[in-house]
């Protein structure tokens, strides 16, 4: 489909502003939280990042597209985004693994999308005023869709993580990666996991097994796990008392591993408290600081609320700080095996400087494992 074959579309904020443009995906109506991501590519792996449920996602690159979409690209079984924004769509895309156009993945998963947008007016808006709802329409006027959107679900108050979470629990066991009794066993809580969790640690020798969100530490342990990873997800930790529950009661248990959600639910089990922020982390080029070898990472990040460090017991370390706003980014406990980082270790999209961290909390599983 041509854009003169599109219909004229609008994003309209709660606030009341309105960004047009065309129609990209599917012709309908959606809504949800308005976030940007300031990745360059990497698109497929953002739309199906779970940690996107229940979001419309703005990229701030200008072109996106511009290589196509594949099978193998993707984090998750289904695209997971409310709704996709972009400055321009490539119709045209060129790479040799691609199968269709950005456009045609969207409509054919009925994901409601909007090109042609002044993505940076729009960035600049989130940026200043904060993240907040939105809505994509192409069959209302602005006042219109203003006035439904007051009756959407409202992000901060739903539980993304049990809609995303997998059902029942599975083995990820690649095909030319046959299954070794001897290896670890790490059972990964699906808050909304990516898959490239669970590909990093079965690259690294372990036997992995996913589990539902709302799975008991004694389904977990009766897994008989060499360690335990809390995965990353959509939403506010403060919802999820359950998944802090379980976590609580695992602690000292088998070594643990939080990442992004993971990192925030077990800061909370540990007592801590967390907060949103004014526009979340979201891309692949946020410098982190090591603090235990001082070393600085650009890293891929996607979440909208972070643990307060001042409200850590004192058994517990920062190890990992934000270089753009100083935001916890890690933590370490002194004296139990719990290791944990707010960004994507597993980076898809993003650069792979981080995949040490797996390396790091996986010594300390063996350590565990061998005392």
């Amino acid at each position: 489909m041509t854009r003169a074959e599109r219909r004229r579309a609008l994003l309209v904020l709660e606030d009341g502003a309105t960004f047009a443009g065309y129609t990209l995906g599917a012709q309908a109506r959606t809504a949800g939280e308005v976030v940007f991501n300031t990745a360059v590519t990497g698109y497929q792996e953002v739309l199906t990042d779970p940690s996107y449920a229940g979001q419309i996602v703005v990229m701030t690159y200008p072109l996106i597209g511009n290589y196509g979409v594949n099978p193998f690209d993707v984090e998750s079984p289904q695209v997971q985004v409310r709704g996709f924004v972009v400055r321009e769509d490539c119709p045209m895309p060129s790479h040799w693994q691609s199968t269709g156009t950005l456009h045609d993945y969207l409509a054919e998963r009925g994901i409601v999308g909007i090109c042609g947008v002044d993505t940076r007016a729009l960035t600049r808006r989130l940026r200043t005023a904060g993240v907040m709802m939105g809505t994509i329409t192409s069959d209302e006027t602005a006042a219109e869709a203003l006035e439904r959107m007051a009756s959407e679900q409202i992000y901060d108050d739903t539980d993304f993580v049990r809609t995303v979470s997998t059902e029942r629990p599975y083995r990820w066991e690649p095909e030319d990666l046959p299954d070794d009794p001897s290896q670890p066993h790490i059972v990964v809580v699906d808050g909304g996991l990516k898959y490239n969790i669970l590909r990093s640690l079965r690259e690294r020798g372990c036997r992995v097994t996913a589990v539902p969100c709302t799975a008991s530490a004694e389904d977990i342990l009766s897994l008989d796990p060499a360690g335990v990873l809390f995965s990353p997800g959509p939403g506010d930790p403060a919802l999820l008392d359950y998944l802090v529950g379980t976590a609580r009661r695992l602690i000292g248990q088998r070594p643990i591993m939080g990442i992004c959600l993971g990192h925030q639910v077990l800061a909370r089990a540990l007592g801590g408290t967390t907060h949103k922020l004014k526009f979340g982390h979201r891309g692949a080029n946020h410098p982190v600081r090591d603090l235990l070898t001082g070393r600085v990472h650009i890293t891929s990040q996607n979440h909208g609320y972070t643990v307060d460090a001042d409200s850590l017991p004192p058994q517990v370390d920062i190890t990992h700080v934000s270089l753009n706003d100083g935001t916890v980014e890690g933590f370490r406990h002194r004296e139990l095996p719990i290791l944990t980082i707010q960004y994507h270790s597993e980076a898809s999209p993003g650069p792979r400087d981080n995949v040490y961290l797996f390396d790091r909390w996986l010594e300390l599983v063996r350590l565990e494992t061998t005392s």
